[in-house]
C-alpha cells in the first residue's frame, strides 16, 4: 500500500514492483527494476528512503529513518528477509542477510556481504567488498570476484522474479 504522509507520497518508477501486503509510507523513492516484496515496511515520516535500481527488499524487511539520518540503498542490493534497516546507507552491490540489523548512520562499503543475523552498531563504516558476521558485526574477510559476482546475479534474481510477481493474476 502507498501512504501519502503530509505532502510527501511514495513515488514508485513504473518498472519497480510492490508486493500488495507491503507499506512504503510517506517520503520513499523506488527506482526502475527495484521491488519490495510481501509484508516489507518503508516508513519514511523524518528522512527520504530511497531504493536504487535493480535492489530488492525481501519478505518482511523494516526500513525505517529518524531526523537528520536518511537511508539510502545502492543498485543491485539485496537485503534478506526480516532485515532492518535505519537511517543507514548501503553502497551498490551489496547483500544484506535474512535477520541482519543495520543501526543509523552505519555506512556499508559496496560489494560487501552483511551476514544473516548480523547487528551493524550506529556509525559504523564498512570497507567495500567485506564480508561482515556477529553481534556485533565485524569483518572476517574480503569478498573475492566470484563473492561480488554472486551478490550480482542474485539482485538480478530477483529482477526476474520480480517481473514474475509482477504479471500474476489473482
Amino acid at each position: 500500500m502507498l501512504i501519502p504522509l503530509g505532502d510527501h507520497t511514495p513515488d514508485v518508477h513504473a518498472t519497480a514492483w510492490v508486493a500488495p501486503s507491503a507499506d512504503l509510507i510517506g517520503r520513499v523513492e523506488l527506482r526502475a527494476d527495484s521491488s519490495v516484496w510481501y509484508t516489507a515496511v518503508l516508513r519514511a515520516e523524518l528522512e527520504p528512503i530511497v531504493l536504487g535500481e535493480r535492489s530488492n527488499l525481501q519478505d518482511g524487511v523494516i526500513v525505517h529513518t529518524d531526523a537528520g539520518k536518511p537511508a539510502t540503498i545502492g543498485a543491485g542490493v539485496s537485503v534478506g528477509h526480516r532485515a532492518v534497516l535505519h537511517g543507514c546507507t548501503i553502497e551498490d552491490d551489496c547483500l544484506i542477510g535474512m535477520g541482519a540489523i543495520v543501526l543509523n548512520e552505519a555506512h556499508i562499503g559496496a560489494g560487501s556481504l552483511i551476514a544473516a543475523g548480523a547487528v551493524i552498531q550506529e556509525g559504523a563504516v564498512i570497507p567495500p567488498r567485506s564480508l561482515v558476521a556477529g553481534v556485533p558485526g565485524k569483518v572476517r574477510r574480503e569478498l573475492t570476484d566470484a563473492d561480488l559476482e554472486r551478490i550480482r546475479a542474485n539482485a538480478e534474481g530477483y529482477v526476474g522474479l520480480k517481473d514474475v510477481h509482477q504479471n500474476a493474476r489473482a
